[in-house]
């Protein structure tokens, strides 16, 4: 038997000052007892209790607990993404496709940084993919990421199909998320040596692919 979906959606979003550090607070209790105790004891019940405020205050933006991890994990991969913005941005007035790859180390590391600041990161992250009603917030937002560097790289490679281009960056995408959460995972790894090598095999597969749409335009 298939499971009722679950909802989601946030009721209303805060307006006023007082509304949105209420809602903000939420969020940040919400992420010290997923580290604290998991995700399967947490309750609405003891969200509102830990944020100092009555239940019915946290349903006028929540239904359920699983709606309250899903912001958070929106309020993480949203500041994730505010970097690929930037990443993009640098090289917006070059027409090469290989200044998106040059520059993926900035990506890389910028992208460390602002998960890192970020209020349980780690159990948040894990929480996206383990948690059945969450795990498809994770796969569109890395899809969404794969449309906005596809819709950069496309314009680069005039000829070359969409369809041939979005899995390429689809696959560059995990890997690059991948070798975050490892970071965040293993106290005994350098971030500054994950973040490069990660760099170097995103460059060395866009470059083997780019020379080989060359060696064949040469052909032609």
């Amino acid at each position: 038997m298939r499971r009722a979906p679950v909802d989601l959606a946030i009721k209303r979003a805060p307006r006023q000052k007082r509304a949105v550090e209420t809602y903000e607070r939420i969020l940040d209790v919400a992420a010290r007892l997923l580290v604290d105790i998991g995700v399967e004891r947490i309750s609405t019940n003891l969200i509102a209790a830990e944020a100092g405020i009555k239940v019915p205050a946290l349903y006028r933006y929540f239904p359920n607990k699983y709606a309250v991890l899903m912001a958070l994990g929106d309020r993480l991969m949203t500041r994730q993404n505010t970097v690929i913005e930037e990443w993009l941005a640098r090289s917006s007035g070059r027409t090469e496709p290989d200044a998106l790859i040059e520059d993926i180390s900035f990506l890389l590391e910028r992208t460390v940084e602002v998960t890192r600041a970020e209020p349980a990161a780690l159990a948040v992250t894990l929480a996206l993919r383990a948690v059945p009603p969450l795990q498809e917030v994770r796969v569109s937002s890395h899809r969404l990421v794969s449309d906005l560097i596809t819709d950069q790289v496309a314009p680069r490679l005039p000829g070359v199909p969409r369809t041939e281009i979005w899995p390429r960056v689809r696959l560059s995408v995990e890997l690059s998320y991948a070798a975050i959460e490892m970071i965040l995972e293993e106290d005994e790894v350098d971030a500054a040596t994950v973040t490069r090598e990660t760099a170097a095999f995103v460059r060395a597969y866009w470059r083997d692919w780019l020379s080989g749409l060359r060696q064949k335009d040469s052909h032609d």
